[in-house]
């Protein structure tokens, strides 16, 4: 043994060996949770897979115009769909109609799903059972 690896030599031979602290940290060292990896790093810090990509600065006169752009297009969109004859109240009355009818398919949904649990099967057994379509 090396002067570094000190152990206690006053037990039987089924003794542990006591080792000093600076041998625990380099046994620490040798029994990482994460081994090596050539592929790629492994013990780097945390990076977000949502990266945000840095617009570059632009002045307030430059934004504000290009919103000002943006209103205009969106704009002559509008006129041309009122020219088409569609009306804003219409759009808003359709688009309640369908966050309804998501809520109830939704409701519709849960209610398949427990009763598939129930039965143990699966919602594709059910929506054959109950003469529903795969795309409803």
């Amino acid at each position: 043994m090396s002067a570094e690896q000190v152990v206690d030599t006053n037990c039987s031979a089924d003794c542990v060996p006591i080792l000093r602290p600076e041998e625990n940290d380099a046994k620490k060292e040798a029994l990482k949770r994460t081994p090596f990896s050539k592929f790629k790093k492994v013990h780097s810090h945390f990076k977000s897979p949502l990266q945000v990509a840095e617009r570059p600065k632009v002045s307030l006169e430059e934004e504000v115009a290009e919103l000002q752009r943006k209103k205009e297009q969106l704009d002559l969109e509008i006129a041309q769909l009122e020219a088409e004859g569609y009306r804003v109240e219409e759009l808003e009355i359709h688009i309640d109609k369908l966050h309804e009818y998501n809520d109830i398919k939704d409701i519709g949904q849960s209610l398949l799903g427990r009763i598939a649990a129930l039965r143990g099967t699966t919602t594709r057994d059910l929506y054959s059972h109950f003469g529903l379509e795969l795309d409803d």
